[in-house]
């Protein structure tokens, strides 16, 4: 039997076929994270029938198959070289009931469509802090942001999936249909077929009062050891993390400052309003500070915050790591390494996940890791190729001057491709489970451009 052409998949797909004879062919391969590559075609599936399309063409011609939602992956696991990408760009919608506080989300849509829907209810759910990150890739590695505390990770809100699998089939994935691909969606990555619709639970949350401080690098310790003792212990409404960061031209930051690296703290408290101010004070008496901002705003404008920091296009070198304790040798080694980032864009944060993450098991969901407190991720992300060798040797070094202080295992959204020996430590004791889950729904590995789960 002859493998299928491109004309083929031209004529079987209601979206949009791109090779590289076709004048958008450039942009239709550029993604976020910057990696450029060339596949051999672009399918931009207007629905999950064009995803079938897609997959079965991958499949029996052999080649590589990527799948791209808001191309975030630090890796450039969102393309490939020669092979197909299933971009979801065009698949966006979302859906809200409000009676029965739900979303329905299209695979391709962004943090900030779902959030932007949403609000307009009073309502929202927990997800990442950057707004043009895709739902898809968050979502099936878990998810973390600014509620976590409160709401628990993204996968602890998914209450069903819509999935094409590696056969072409299309399944829908919940506690009632489908369990174990559903079991092993939530956290276990790309590695289980396409998501074409994510169904999650809303909470009621609307405006939550904000604050970003920045404090002088000299008051790093200070800093990270009021966080490491404030947290085990805050109102799970308050979503808190540290991070290292040159300061940005930003207005409430003075112009002596501008491009200063500095320790700052950024503080959602999503709790009554009328609360906040209060809820914020021990953040601001922490030590003196170089300039904050401090206000009520819609939990969406919080999420998208951070956007215009992080444009698309730059390169990337990520590592992350768990940890159950914040000890004095770890802040030691943050306090050494932090205030060496290289360049405007770059970052380290410490994000607390306790609180609502922790009281989910271990073996609940595909996500291990629940007896972390904080999941640190190390990010080289850097506009300037001349300065690519620095920032990667800045992102290595930190990461292993942590090592004796974290587990050996680090969240599958925060890793580089050369993390893959990192992927069963990661998932600990549901690797084995997760395996043979993988050889039911993908034996020949058809998912493997990601941090692979192999079939058993």
């Amino acid at each position: 039997m002859s493998k299928p052409t491109i004309e083929d998949l031209r004529a079987a797909v209601h979206g949009q076929v791109i090779t590289a004879d076709d004048a958008g062919y450039d942009e239709a391969r550029a993604v976020w994270s910057g990696a450029d590559r060339k596949p051999k075609v672009v399918v931009r599936p207007s629905n999950a029938g064009d995803v079938i399309q897609a997959v079965g063409f991958a499949r029996e011609s052999a080649l590589d198959l990527s799948v791209r939602c808001g191309g975030h992956s630090a890796p450039g696991y969102g393309t490939n070289d020669g092979g197909v990408v299933i971009d979801l760009s065009l698949m966006r919608g979302v859906r809200v009931d409000p009676f029965g506080q739900t979303a329905r989300a299209e695979g391709g849509a962004l943090i900030f469509d779902v959030l932007a829907a949403t609000d307009a209810f009073g309502l929202t759910t927990a997800f990442g802090i950057i707004g043009s990150t895709g739902i898809g890739g968050l979502s099936l590695g878990g998810g973390m942001g600014h509620l976590s505390r409160g709401f628990g990770l993204t996968i602890d809100n998914i209450v069903s999936m819509d999935v094409v699998t590696a056969d072409g089939k299309f399944l829908v994935a919940s506690d009632k249909e489908n369990e174990d691909l559903y079991w092993a969606l939530r956290g276990g990555s790309g590695n289980f077929g396409v998501v074409t619709s994510f169904e999650y639970q809303l909470h009621p949350v609307k405006d939550i009062y904000a604050g970003v401080f920045f404090f002088p690098i000299e008051e790093t310790k200070t800093v990270l050891e009021f966080y490491r003792d404030y947290i085990v212990s805050a109102p799970e409404e308050m979503g808190l993390f540290p991070g290292f960061q040159i300061a940005p031209p930003l207005p409430f930051i003075p112009e002596e400052h501008h491009g200063k690296t500095c320790i700052l703290m950024a503080a959602c408290w999503a709790g009554p309003l009328d609360k906040g101010e209060k809820a914020l004070a021990p953040i601001q008496n922490v030590a003196p500070r170089v300039g904050e901002l401090v206000t009520p705003m819609p939990m969406v404008a919080f999420n998208t915050a951070f956007d215009a920091l992080y444009p698309a296009g730059m390169q990337h070198y990520w590592k992350g790591s768990f940890t159950s304790d914040l000890s004095d040798e770890a802040i030691a080694v943050h306090a050494e390494h932090g205030p060496k980032v290289p360049v405007l864009q770059s970052t380290m944060h410490i994000y607390s996940i306790n609180g609502a993450v922790h009281r989910v098991p271990a073996d609940a969901t595909a996500f291990a890791n629940r007896d972390a407190t904080y999941s640190i991720v190390i990010a080289g992300m850097n506009p300037e190729p001349s300065k690519q060798d620095e920032v990667v040797s800045w992102v290595k070094n930190y990461a292993k001057a942590l090592e004796p202080h974290t587990e050996k295992g680090g969240y599958i959204n925060f890793l580089s491709d050369d993390d893959q020996g990192r992927v069963k430590e990661n998932y600990r004791g549901n690797y084995d489970r997760l395996t043979q889950i993988k050889k039911k729904y993908d034996p020949g590995n058809l998912f493997h451009v990601n941090h692979n789960i192999k079939p058993a």
